[in-house]
């Protein structure tokens, strides 16, 4: 048996639709702009250039290893550092979220912006160290709940080295100042 709708019903269901639409774009603009802003800055890498498509990598990936590391701490979870970090960087990562872990408290990172500026790459392109001053918004959170917030301007030094397709954190170093 073949029902019909009214036009009406039709109506509301594209309208329906149509919010549900927006409801899911906003949500994706949203954790969109929730991604980490990375500017590098290759002009005085030394002994050899960095290639535009080498460029581009490291900030596509830098930018990958700063939200992985950003979920692993917020949610106490150690399955996103397997992807983007290497080496001392991940080791290091993975002692802190256990340490959290233990604790039951987390960290976030909000509003990142990463100025990177290479300051070595290694004439085989093996590695290049990077030093990122970071801007961001640090929330200590109690189950989820914010529970102490500052602004930071940190500085790190940074070792990446490639894999097979990608470049990949394996040191991770705040620092005082260059």
């Amino acid at each position: 048996m073949i029902r019909n709708f009214p036009a009406h019903s039709y109506a509301r269901i594209s309208c329906s639709l149509m919010l549900v639409v927006c409801f899911l774009a906003a949500q994706y603009s949203a954790a969109a702009d929730a991604a980490p802003q990375v500017q590098l800055n290759a002009a005085k890498a030394a002994p050899r250039a960095v290639e535009p498509l080498t460029q581009n990598s490291i900030v596509r990936d830098y930018r990958v290893a700063w939200n992985s590391m950003s979920h692993a701490l917020e949610f106490n979870s150690l399955d996103p550092l397997n992807g983007p970090f290497t080496g001392e960087a991940k080791t290091g990562l993975w002692q802190s979220v256990v340490s959290q872990q233990r604790s039951g408290l987390g960290r976030r990172y909000a509003d990142q912006t990463h100025h990177l500026d290479a300051v070595f790459y290694a004439p085989e392109g093996d590695a290049i160290e990077l030093h990122d001053t970071a801007d961001y918004q640090l929330q200590f959170l109690d189950k989820g709940k914010v529970i102490h917030e500052e602004h930071v301007v940190a500085h790190y030094v940074v070792l990446m080295t490639p894999s097979a397709d990608r470049w990949l954190v394996r040191y991770l170093q705040a620092v005082p100042q260059f």
